[in-house]
């Protein structure tokens, strides 16, 4: 028998990594800091347009390693061609920066680098998952000893979630074999999210299975519509299953009334569930808590801390009064992978109540963020943000050459109105429509403003108005009055152009 001296097996991919994670922590620092730095200065952007045609040529994947130094020049393009989210002027998304502990949060998963499915691999991160979806249910009314949740990659991942959740907790054998004979429908608002229709598609019923009912001209869901729709639904031989309410629609900020159509869900047998992604971080609020009135009665709600709270996206929670329905509803119990050697009662493998496996801990973003701020911390930001919403409102109602579409006073962050040449909207929605793309193209181009738009609803639509969101704490009333006076100014310019 021919022996050979044995060697080890090793490589030196990695064997620098404490000096190279060193210099590159240095150097991003030193960037990241300046970058901040130039948001926040008088002068700062919002950034500029770009075009994929533009950006294509820049971002290429090499054969060999680049090293140090083109992580670094990478690392400038890709801020230097990107939206300005720390900037005062981004106000287009139902989003904008994070903060100093967020960035904190975010190294910190990133240096784990681990996976919240079992607790064997996460077992700090678990414990925090569970008692801060508890504390976060405790707000909406959720009071059990088990209420709680688990987070998921986005609103619309969370949204789905729910309709799976609900489906098999009400029909149990669909779990095994599938919808079998039911004609399963849902219900949801004209104004709900379209995540909504396509967890219906996830779910195999089809779009054409999402039953929408009509809202108010404030996009508020009319209980008579959606009772008298589930009577016809029953009568055409479906099976209703979910009804999805709005905390905070995406256009206008609209809150459903969570009461009455909890009253009409019990009646008929369905699943509650509230699409809090937007605006159910009111919940943190003493003054306006009110619009979140019966959401107690929910069987489930979504709610994303990465919208009005600043936490780092994605971070989105799922939230049950007894989340052990989780486990309940989609556990397929491998045994190769969640042992559960802790409890009987409680899950400590995160994911076996999933329909995935792979998790990051989005619930530390949230978790980190509520232990610097307080809950109180977090309760001003968002009276604060609607105190500035009310006082964009006011000055839009101010001025002869604008029309606010929103009620008054708004009902959460975004104020949605028109730019009236001369004060008076054209009858032709299109003319409406060119006048609003044509500003908030120009204000983009300044690099002072972003800003969106989006269509009116309904058959009288007079044409896409602007969407302008008040989310960060940077952003104040001087901030406000130099986006009205810079929309009229651009206004003056789309007469004569």
């Amino acid at each position: 028998m021919v022996t050979t001296a044995q060697r080890p097996i090793q490589t030196n991919l990695e064997s620098n990594r404490v000096q190279d994670l060193e210099l590159i922590l240095e150097t991003l620092t030193q960037k990241i800091l300046t970058y901040v730095t130039k948001a926040d200065s008088e002068d700062g952007s919002v950034g500029t347009p770009q075009t994929p045609h533009n950006l294509v040529k820049l971002f290429n994947v090499p054969e060999e390693g680049q090293g140090l130094q083109d992580l670094f020049d990478q690392v400038d393009n890709i801020l230097n061609h990107s939206v300005v989210t720390w900037n005062k002027g981004f106000m287009d998304k139902l989003y904008a920066s994070t903060n100093p502990v967020g960035i904190a949060s975010d190294l910190l998963l990133s240096i784990l680098n681990t996976n919240s499915h079992v607790f064997t691999v996460s077992p700090a991160l678990t414990i925090i998952e569970k008692k801060t979806s508890h504390e976060y249910a405790k707000l909406f009314g959720f009071s059990s000893p088990y209420s709680g949740g688990l987070t998921f990659p986005g609103g619309s991942y969370s949204n789905s979630t729910s309709l799976t959740t609900a489906r098999s907790k009400l029909y149990p054998e669909t779990k095994r074999y599938g919808n079998g004979s039911h004609k399963f429908v849902i219900f949801a608002s004209s104004h709900a999210h379209y995540s909504i229709e396509k967890a219906a598609i996830f779910c195999g019923f089809g779009s054409d299975a999402v039953i929408r009912v009509s809202v108010t001209k404030d996009g508020r869901m009319i209980p008579e519509d959606l009772e008298k729709k589930i009577i016809q639904a029953k009568e055409n031989g479906f099976t209703p299953l979910y009804v999805n309410a709005t905390a905070g629609t995406t256009v206008y900020g609209t809150f459903d009334d969570f009461n009455a159509i909890a009253d009409i869900a019990e009646k008929y047998g369905l699943w509650f569930h509230i699409d809090g992604s937007w605006g159910g971080n009111i919940a943190f609020s003493e003054k306006y808590r009110y619009k979140l009135s019966g959401s107690e009665r929910a069987n489930s709600i979504t709610v994303n801390p990465h919208k009005a709270l600043g936490v780092p996206a994605t971070c989105s929670f799922l939230l049950f009064p007894d989340q052990r329905v989780l486990q309940e509803a989609n556990s397929l119990q491998a045994p190769y992978l969640f042992h559960n050697n802790f409890s009987s009662e409680e899950n400590y493998d995160l994911a076996d109540g999933t329909m995935g496996c792979g998790r990051r801990p989005d619930a530390v973003k949230l978790y980190l963020g509520w232990r610097w701020f307080g809950t109180q911390g977090y309760r001003d930001r968002i009276d604060y943000a609607i105190s500035l919403s009310k006082y964009l409102a006011e000055q839009v109602l101010s001025k002869n050459e604008l029309v606010l579409v929103s009620e008054f006073p708004p009902p959460f962050l975004q104020i949605c109105f028109y730019y009236a040449p001369n004060g008076v909207l054209s009858e032709i929605p299109n003319e409406n429509t060119n006048a609003t793309r044509f500003i908030a193209k120009r204000l983009h181009e300044t690099g002072k403003f972003l800003v969106d738009y989006a269509p009116e609803h309904g058959k009288d639509s007079r044409g896409e108005f602007f969407r302008v969101v008040v989310n960060s704490p940077i952003v104040t009333s001087d901030s406000i009055d130099e986006l009205i006076s810079s929309i009229l100014t651009l206004g003056q310019q789309y007469q004569t152009r």
